[in-house]
């Protein structure tokens, strides 16, 4: 019987086309990256479940995928527990699980070379991550994310730098009605119990999710007082300019230590970034934001489109306390991660992948009955040797099953060797795209293909 071939939900397969576009996304984020002077590391799928739970908070921990211990994972497991204690089932029969995210990956990676690493420590990733979560429209199992973090500053140009990093990405993606909002946990903190701080952070943080209304009822549900709904409630409602809310944040929570200090962050990051050369415009305070993780201490951040129902397209944020989890002491952190699969979405959305090549192969050699393999096979390999993405027909085929075989792969040029045997060989170079043939010696073949490829660019 055949297996059917299905995909588990909320995975993927990608086609070339898809990936041409994605490797382009990742190219810039790359180039970026590297202009800002971050170094590239990568940290295996599957990592431990000490390294893995206690970081993200209990809705994000339900989400990571865990996988069974090798061997007799159920040996002695009924006599040690009852059915209707399934959570103390996990740590029974599995003792790790796929990657949540990449930043306590690599807070655990920094505590584990802490004394080969050159710190502050400018490191980028580009890896998939997994989340056991329900599948929907922007929202997948398995996805690829793009980070940057500085480890080892407690400095604010370090905010400042990636808020401009945030900005180069997205404009020289062409994205269009992008903004990076920003807020500061301390403003957040200075209006609730420092004891119910996460879980208010956490409900907050479905703000845009299930709307402001359902947000007071979770909050009334979980026992958060009047003075601290009404609070949210004002700083909802702040409307203007950055300068305009930030004297409503010190007429709000200004009187308050925490809220001090993030008004004074605000000040000095938007000061930096001003000088750095990011727009004013384009960032802008958002009393409200949270990032539901529970590892963020100061600014949080999102790069979200205007009128979109994809969500955010990245997110990050300073954390002071993960170093401390793996042994790292004092060891801050502050960085942003790209969701690649959303920006992918959203540039489809905006039509920004018109100029952007789709294809590999440059020239596709022909195959005809008159001519001899030998012969093929040898300008073949002259092509490649010039450095031509080439490739020769098998079969010996009529030349209309060609000419399409090009045209589906979108294959720029096709070269039609004339009759073999004459002293000088020559041959027919095709445009597939304006129809235009030309004829050349084999001699003259790759400077003209050459220059051809050169006026497509």
């Amino acid at each position: 019987m055949a297996i059917l071939p299905c995909l588990v939900k909320g995975m993927r397969d990608y086609s070339s086309l898809q990936l041409y576009r994605r490797n382009y996304i990742l190219s810039i984020i790359r180039s970026i990256y590297a202009l800002y002077g971050f170094e590239p590391i990568e940290t295996p799928a599957l990592e431990t479940r000490t390294t893995l739970t206690g970081k993200y908070g209990q809705e994000g921990e339900q989400l990571i995928f865990n996988v069974l211990k090798s061997g007799n994972f159920l040996g002695g497991i009924a006599e040690a527990i009852s059915p209707t204690e399934h959570r103390k089932l996990k740590p029974l029969i599995s003792d790790k699980g796929l990657r949540y995210d990449l930043t306590v990956p690599l807070m655990r990676y920094v505590a584990a070379h802490q004394h080969q690493i050159c710190f502050p420590f400018r490191r980028y990733q580009v890896q998939p991550v997994w989340r056991a979560d329900r599948p929907q429209k922007g929202r997948y199992r398995e996805f690829l994310q793009c980070d940057a973090d500085i480890i080892g500053s407690l400095s604010l140009l370090c905010e400042a730098e990636i808020l401009k990093l945030i900005y180069d990405i997205a404009a020289q993606l062409g994205i269009q009605n992008f903004c990076i909002k920003i807020n500061h946990r301390g403003v957040l903190s200075a209006i609730t119990d420092p004891e119910k701080e996460t879980l208010f952070c956490t409900i907050v943080d479905k703000l845009e999710k299930i709307g402001f209304q359902q947000v007071v009822t979770a909050l009334q549900e979980a026992n958060f007082s009047d003075a601290t709904i009404a609070s949210l409630s004002l700083l909802q409602n702040f409307k203007g300019s950055n300068a305009e809310r930030l004297i409503q944040l010190q007429t709000a929570i200004g009187h308050t230590d925490q809220g001090s200090k993030a008004i004074k962050a605000f000040t000095d990051i938007l000061a930096q970034t001003h000088t750095l050369g990011l727009p004013d415009q384009v960032c802008a305070i958002e009393p409200t934001l949270a990032r539901g993780l529970n590892y963020y201490t100061g600014l949080v951040m999102e790069l979200t489109i205007a009128n979109s129902l994809v969500g955010s397209l990245g997110g990050g944020g300073r954390y002071a306390n993960l170093g401390n989890l793996f042994g790292a002491t004092g060891l801050v952190g502050v960085g942003f991660s790209f969701g690649i699969d959303r920006l992918y979405d959203i540039m489809e959305a905006q039509n920004l992948f018109q100029s952007i090549p789709t294809y590999s192969t440059e020239v596709l050699l022909t195959n005809m009955e008159e001519n001899g393999a030998t012969q093929l096979l040898h300008l073949l390999r002259q092509l490649r040797v010039d450095g031509f993405k080439s490739e020769l027909y098998p079969e010996q085929v009529k030349i209309k099953k060609q000419l399409t075989y090009a045209h589906k792969k979108n294959i720029p040029f096709v070269v039609i060797s004339e009759k073999a045997g004459s002293v000088n060989h020559y041959c027919i170079l095709k445009n597939m795209q304006t129809g235009v043939q030309n004829r050349y010696s084999w001699s003259e073949l790759c400077d003209a293909l050459r220059t051809a490829l050169a006026a497509t660019c």
